[in-house]
């Protein structure tokens, strides 16, 4: 969680916030996706989190990137916008969120895969036909569409 983000909690608790966020489909040269366990709900999601105060969107995706996985982007692309009704979030913590995500693909990068234990309990590649079902449900909407543009 961004300290914009625990800095606002303190003061509005568990009320919705709008919160926008930043988020990286890493494939790797197979066309497999990089997706990762949620220590908070056990369910897969790619690398992702808030833009802090004044960040630009990419450097917040580039560095959710690396503190979730330990992989360096070297480059980013452009995917979709995430947001809306469907992605409204309750965290198991109560805390609640009206999701506004800018999505990235990067087929380049580098570095050695590290999960950040806080956030993330495993991290695996996933051939696009092969997803697990149990994706959290906020980015439900762009896997969906990533294996739309991609089964083969």
């Amino acid at each position: 969680m961004s300290d914009y983000i625990k800095d606002l909690r303190k003061i509005v608790g568990h009320r919705t916030l709008i919160q926008t966020a930043a988020s990286v489909i890493v494939v790797n040269d197979k066309g497999q996706i990089l997706l990762g366990k949620r220590a908070d709900n056990h369910k897969w999601g790619y690398a992702g989190g808030s833009i802090e105060i004044d960040e630009k969107v990419e450097d917040c995706a580039l560095r959710e990137l690396f503190e979730e996985t330990g992989l360096v982007g070297e480059e980013l692309e452009f995917f979709m916008v995430n947001s809306g009704k469907e992605i409204h979030y309750v965290y198991p913590n109560g805390d609640e969120v009206s999701n506004v995500e800018i999505v990235y693909t990067c087929h380049k990068y580098h570095g050695v895969l590290k999960p950040q234990l806080e956030e993330i309990s495993e991290l695996r590649f996933f051939d696009v036909d092969k997803i697990p079902e149990e994706i959290s449900d906020p980015i439900k909407p762009v896997i969906d569409e990533y294996v739309k543009r991609n089964i083969n």
